[in-house]
């Protein structure tokens, strides 16, 4: 659907700007609400005398929690819009990441992690892509987003080796409140202050605004939730699983996990090759493609993944469609439903996507115990093609009859 620029989607602030303030902010959030636990949870289970699985429940308790907010924190972005919204959920991130460093048994920790899992409802990707819509142009905020989820798929990267770091030198206790002092020093006062000119953009958003409710009668939406479920619940399960597989395949442990690695820095590639790729072909195209690639990548990886030679090309493959949900999703809602609403209906349409995230890891193990690893890679082989396809399926049914009446 074709939208005339109106005065919801004036900018109102420098794109530059914007994006610097929201890379920074969605770099340190990612990498201090989500990214550190993995780095945290030996020692920190080891302390607390909890198992490994107790602990993780905490955060996907959090994922979960985050999953369900995104709703009424959607309604939220395109009523208030998000200068309030994101400093104040950075300042209750920091003061729950200070909290879990003084836990002390497992109910503490999941009661922290409710906060971070509020948190991270108010401060990660789907707050920061509903400003940028909110505050740029039409023709710019292809590139406010990819800007912003560029830097910000250098999360792991730097906070996973920073955490590390941290943990052997000081301990995990004190690691956190350094990640917590860290977090409230860039993210509060960089949302209080970047963020302040974007409350033009809510009150200009707020005079054209109409019911997105009109949209959960499109059966493309729920087409879309089924795409982005399966893919995502895919990409979850190989994040969690991926370097057990490999090392059931002969591969060393270091290997496995070098290789595992590998996604993270390919997502960053596949997230530009997909934004420049848009020049020629419609943005729900070219997932489709790569979202049917990274299928067929996954079901070769059991036939020659044992080898080194063949691992890699499958990875490599799928490692570029692993982050690009993240400026396909805002991409293909705007193209087909404009920009009004569009909190609400981006959080309605993350709601399952996260839940699926947070649950597909716990499935993936269930899986692999009945029916072994091998089946569960072909399982997220398929998951990837029929996501794509469906994709194929959107792109193709009409909208003219979805304006609301």
């Amino acid at each position: 659907m074709t939208t005339t620029p109106g005065p919801a989607t004036r900018a109102v602030v420098r794109p530059g700007r914007l994006v610097g303030t929201l890379a920074v902010t969605q770099t340190v959030g990612y990498g201090v609400l989500y990214y550190a636990f993995s780095v945290i949870l030996g020692p920190m289970s080891n302390d607390l005398g909890i198992s490994h699985t107790t602990a993780a429940g905490a955060l996907t308790l959090a994922v979960l929690l985050s999953g369900l907010l995104s709703i009424p924190v959607g309604r939220w972005l395109d009523a208030r819009g998000g200068h309030g919204l994101m400093t104040v959920g950075s300042v209750v991130g920091s003061v729950a990441v200070l909290g879990w460093s003084q836990v002390h048994n497992a109910v503490q920790l999941y009661l922290v992690f409710v906060l971070i899992g509020v948190a991270s409802a108010m401060v990660l990707y789907e707050p920061a892509f509903a400003v940028v819509v909110a505050a740029t142009e039409p023709a710019r905020r292809a590139k406010a987003l990819l800007g912003v989820t560029l830097v910000a798929g250098f999360a792991s990267s730097i906070f996973i080796p920073l955490t590390g770091q941290l943990v052997d030198r000081i301990d995990w206790r004190r690691a956190l409140v350094v990640l917590a002092v860290l977090l409230a020093a860039l993210t509060v006062p960089l949302h209080a202050l970047g963020l302040r000119r974007t409350a033009a953009a809510r009150h200009l958003a707020r005079r054209s605004r109409t019911s997105p409710a009109w949209v959960l009668r499109d059966p493309a939406f729920w087409l879309l939730a089924a795409t982005f479920v399966l893919h995502g619940a895919a990409l979850a399960v190989i994040a969690v699983h991926l370097v057990q597989y490999l090392t059931s395949l002969g591969h060393p442990a270091v290997v496995a996990a070098t290789l595992a690695g590998l996604l993270g820095l390919l997502s960053v590639t596949g997230r530009v090759v997909t934004t420049l790729s848009t020049r020629w072909l419609p943005m729900a195209t070219i997932v489709g493609c790569i979202l049917v690639g990274q299928g067929i990548a996954m079901s070769l990886l059991p036939v020659v993944g044992r080898q080194l030679l063949g691992a890699i090309p499958c990875l490599v493959l799928f490692g570029l469609g692993f982050g690009v949900a993240s400026i396909a999703t805002p991409a293909i809602l705007l193209d087909r439903y404009g920009a009004t609403g569009y909190g609400t209906i981006a959080g309605t349409l993350a709601a399952p996507i996260l839940i699926a995230k947070a649950t597909a890891p716990l499935g993936g193990a269930l899986l692999a115990a009945a029916v072994g690893y091998r089946t569960l890679v072909l399982l997220v082989a398929a998951a990837c093609v029929v996501a794509g396809l469906l994709l194929f399926v959107v792109r193709r049914m009409p909208t003219e009859d979805l304006s609301p009446v």
